[in-house]
């Protein structure tokens, strides 16, 4: 009778010592996830959503750019093409720029010899063949033409959109803006004629995407302390003048 319940004893103690384990092994459980969930680092979404980008722009510089064959140019995908249109631009500045060589003599030039050629090549194929020569047709079709025509259109129609609301007076800010544009192009205009500033923008195009693609985390944090600092400016600025002007001029609206 004492070994039964002596037995029985050892039993309820490994019960209890069993219940007891679990109830540990759930606490020590719990408490390495919440000291998990604590540690656990940012994912990596959030830290990029983070990250400040130029011009505020969330897609990558590809996109910005259409991501189309104008893009591949502009951001060297394709090599060969880049360069060979590179070179195309540098020689025609060169030829018309400091060669001095003008548009309309080199047209001429170039059908004057165009057509030579062809004539020549047409009286001695008539001659030894006793046939005329069959000279491809040269034909340009319209669509590329009229969807140029009409982006361009709708650019400059939106542009006058915008002067147009410029010139009503609703907005004093814009206006200073877009007066100091015009001034400095117009400075930055008698530095050079227009084929040469035509020829900076070209080159522009085609290295300064392409080397901030590359080097775009090393240009994005100095980027967002410029762009601090101009606002900085700004906030001195409008306290400093604009704030001083009367508002009917800062936000002018048409009496109905």
């Amino acid at each position: 009778m004492a070994e039964h319940t002596e037995s029985a004893d050892s039993k309820v103690e490994s019960v209890i010592d069993k219940i007891s384990e679990k109830i540990h092994g759930h606490d020590s459980s719990s408490s390495s996830d919440s000291e998990s969930e604590a540690v656990k680092p940012e994912s990596p979404s959030s830290v990029k959503a983070k990250i400040f980008r130029l011009f505020g722009r969330e897609k990558p510089v590809h996109q910005v750019f259409g991501g189309g064959k104008a893009a591949d140019v502009i951001l060297w995908r394709n090599k060969k093409i880049s360069a060979s249109f590179l070179v195309g631009v540098t020689g025609a500045w060169v030829f018309f720029e400091l060669l001095e060589y003008h548009l309309l003599t080199l047209v001429c030039h170039i059908f004057i010899a165009t057509l030579a050629v062809l004539f020549l090549w047409s009286r001695v194929h008539t001659v030894i063949n006793k046939t005329s020569p069959r000279i491809p047709q040269v034909y340009i079709p319209e669509d590329p033409f009229l969807q140029v025509v009409s982006a361009l259109t709708i650019e400059i129609n939106r542009g006058f959109a915008v002067l147009r609301d410029i010139a009503s007076g609703r907005d004093l800010k814009k206006f200073l803006i877009v007066i100091a544009g015009l001034w400095v192009l117009s400075i930055v205009g008698s530095w050079a004629n227009f084929l040469t500033l035509f020829y900076i923008v070209v080159v522009s195009l085609h290295t300064v995407p392409v080397l901030y693609e590359k080097y775009e985390d090393k240009v994005d944090p100095f980027a967002e302390k410029a762009f601090i600092e101009i606002k900085k400016q700004h906030a001195v600025f409008d306290a400093r003048v604009l704030s001083k002007i009367p508002k009917g001029l800062l936000n002018y609206k048409k009496k109905a």
